[in-house]
Parts: C-alpha cells; structure tokens; sequence
C-alpha cells in the first residue's frame, strides 16, 4: 500500500526537522560559556547576540500564541528562551562590573522595552487578525535582521581571505535550520516564516562558498610568509658576513694607523730628552765663552 503525503504531514516532518537542527545551532554557543566558566571571567566577550536571540525566541512564541495551533514554532522557541536565559545569566554571573552595566541596559532596552512595545501596541492599536499580522511582520523583520548579522563577518573574510571567524559547521547548520523553516511555512502558507529564511537560505550558501573559497588562503598566506621569513633571514646571514669581513678590514687599518701613532709618539719621546741636552750644553759653552772674555 502506498504511503499518501499530505501537506499536514511534510509540514510535520520538515517542522520536526527545524526542531532538531534550531536545538543544535542554540548549543552552539556552550563551548564559548565552557570557556566563560573555566576563566570564571566573561569580560571581552558580548552579551548582544543572546539578548538578540532571546528576543527573536520570545517574539515567535508571542506570534504563536496569536497565530494558535503553532506546535512546532511553540516547541523550539520555548526552548530557545531557555537556553537563551541561561547564557545570558552565566554572562552576568561572571561579568565584571563595567560589562554587566552594559548587558543589562542592552537586556532592557531590548528584551523589556522592545518586547513590550511590541506587545502593548498589538493589544492597544489593533484587533483580531490583524493583531496576528502586525506581530507577524514584527518577527519578519527581526529573523531577517538576525540573518544579515552575519554580512560583517562575511565582509571581514573577504578584506582578510581568512576563515578563522567563520566556522563552516555553524555556517552548514544555519543553512539547513533556514531551509527546514522556509518549508515548513510554505506547506503552511505562513509567509512570515518562511520569506525571512529564504534570505537566511541565500546568506547561508554565501558564506560556505565564501568558506571553500578561502579556506586555504591562510595556508598559503603562511607559507608565503614562512618563505619570506627565511629569505630575509639568508639575506641578513649574507649581510651580517659582508658586514663583519668590512669590520674586520676596518680594525686593521684602525690597528695599523694606532700603531704609526703610537711609533711617532715613542720617536718624538726619545727625541725630547736628546734636544734638551743640546740646548743645555749650548748654555754651558755661551757661560763658558763670557767667563774667558772677562
């Protein structure tokens, strides 16, 4: 008997599979708080991408709660709170003073006045349906802004042709948790998921072509400077010879003209005495000569 697929049930699959991946790319951040932990400091470190992160999860459940019969969406982003919640309070645990001051502004500017905005505006300003659709768009715009965050780490690989601040496996699990979440809003014509992971899908595939084609340009970029590191090395060998053989040559007409110095010294020396006597044995005959006149 054949199996029939249905739209509810790819909605359910590729659902399931946004859940499974979203959980993976929420962890990936624990070997970053395993770091924190083992240094018991998180100064140097950013609070922005968790507070940015929870702040997506809580306006997705908010728009699940609206949109009703939202499982799937309520299920990952529940979850996503969570952990979000956790990072953040590990990061101000182990935070001096100067950056919990600034984590806690950025948490209420955004977690609490944004989030509250949000929520007072659809409850005040709007009813109904389209109170669903406000905060629909709302969500839209913040995963796309979420999805473009990565635009300055792709520009950074470009001017530095280095990989280093772009790991491929985070890169491959973006792209595949965009392309369960483009499904399972088109199998369930909710356009406010699925357009914003289009982007995500478009940036994703970006950065691992960015990643296969500078992956090895750091490798040469080493190698280049290994050989340049040496070359110079030779040439400095080659002019610290030339060097040493014209210092060499120098100290001996140094030597040699100290030795003439030295000689002419010594000749004018034993010369002195032998003219003093000269000029005294002319005083004596001078004296001589006066006592013979007289």
């Amino acid at each position: 008997m054949a199996v029939v697929w249905t739209v509810e049930h790819l909605a359910f699959i590729f659902g399931l599979l946004g859940n499974i991946v979203s959980f993976m790319v929420f962890l990936a951040p624990v070997p970053t708080f395993h770091k924190i932990c083992k240094r018991k400091s998180s100064d140097g470190f950013q609070s922005i991408p968790y507070a940015v992160a929870l702040f997506s999860a809580s306006l997705l459940l908010y728009y699940a709660y609206l949109k009703k019969n939202a499982f799937m969406i309520v299920t990952i982003n529940g979850i996503g709170c969570v952990i979000e919640i956790t990072y953040l309070f590990i990061y101000l645990f182990y935070a001096s003073k100067k950056y919990r001051i600034i984590a806690f502004r950025f948490i209420l500017l955004l977690n609490v006045g944004a989030q509250g905005l949000v929520m007072l505006c659809s409850l005040l300003l709007v009813k109904g349906q389209n109170r669903k659709t406000m905060v629909g768009w709302v969500c839209a715009a913040v995963n796309l802004a979420v999805f473009a965050a990565p635009l300055s780490i792709m520009r950074q690989v470009i001017r530095t042709k280095s990989v280093e601040f772009m790991p491929f496996t985070l890169s491959l699990f973006l792209t595949l948790c965009a392309t369960m979440w483009f499904f399972y809003g088109f199998f369930i014509s909710d356009y406010y998921i699925a357009l914003p992971n289009v982007i995500g899908f478009i940036l994703g595939i970006a950065q691992m072509g960015l990643y296969l084609i500078y992956k090895n340009a750091r490798k040469d970029n080493d190698e280049k400077n290994f050989k340049f590191e040496r070359q110079y090395e030779k040439d400095m060998m080659l002019e610290g010879t030339e060097d040493s053989q014209k210092d060499v040559e120098m100290n001996l007409k140094v030597n040699k003209t100290a030795n003439g110095m030295s000689m002419m010294m010594k000749n004018k020396d034993e010369k002195q005495p032998q003219y003093a006597s000269t000029k005294q044995d002319m005083n004596d005959r001078e004296m001589f000569n006066v006592r013979v006149e007289e």
